[in-house]
C-alpha cells in the first residue's frame, strides 16, 4: 500500500488551474488512488460527479483525465 496525492484542475485555454487536492493514505496502485480521490473530492464539494468542478485528476505528476 502506498500514499498518493491527487490534484484536481480546471483547464482554461489549455492551462490547468488547481481547484483541489486530496491525500490518499492507502491505495494498492495509482488507479485505485484516483478512484478513491474522485469520490472524496465529489463528496467534499457536494456534487454527484467530480467533473462538475474539475477537468483533470493528476496523480504523482502523471495526468489522468477521467
Amino acid at each position: 500500500m502506498s500514499q498518493y496525492r491527487v490534484m484536481f484542475a480546471k483547464q482554461i485555454l489549455g492551462v490547468p488551474f488547481t481547484v483541489g487536492t486530496v491525500e490518499i493514505t492507502r491505495a494498492r496502485d495509482p488507479e485505485r488512488a484516483v478512484r478513491a480521490a474522485t469520490l472524496r473530492f465529489a463528496r467534499q464539494h457536494g456534487v454527484e460527479d467530480w467533473r462538475e468542478r474539475a477537468d483533470v485528476a493528476e496523480v504523482d505528476g502523471a495526468a489522468r483525465a477521467l
